[in-house]
């Protein structure tokens, strides 16, 4: 029953850091999303007013507006990275608090049998 009560406050304690953990990822994550949202701005408008940009060692230069938005896009492909990866990691931590919640409902679930008994 001692190892069981243990399990309970080793699983309280990392639901603990876990949400430390998914504040600080939230925050990432918005904070990456904006970082893009604003670099793909920027670049749009660049492009618009005819400013040479590059990508992969191509100069680009007053493209058609049907694709200037996809030229964006890839000309900003790094912070689009940035913003995917801080997105994952932030679900990632949401699913790691939700096994841990699972796991300690089974140890208490295990702990209030051991009682009854």
């Amino acid at each position: 029953m001692k190892l069981v009560a243990q399990e309970i406050e080793n699983k309280i304690k990392l639901l603990e850091k876990g949400r430390t953990r998914l504040e600080k990822d939230g925050f990432e994550k918005s904070e990456q999303l904006s970082l893009y949202e604003k670099a793909l701005a920027g670049t749009i408008i660049k492009l618009k007013n005819g400013q040479e940009m590059e990508l992969d060692g191509e100069k680009i230069q007053n493209p058609p507006a049907t694709i200037l938005e996809k030229i964006a896009r890839g000309i900003c492909y790094q912070e689009k990275f940035n913003a995917d990866l801080a997105e994952t990691t932030y679900r990632s931590t949401i699913v790691k608090i939700n096994t841990i919640s699972v796991e300690l409902n089974a140890y208490q679930s295990l702990y209030k049998s051991q009682i009854e008994i």
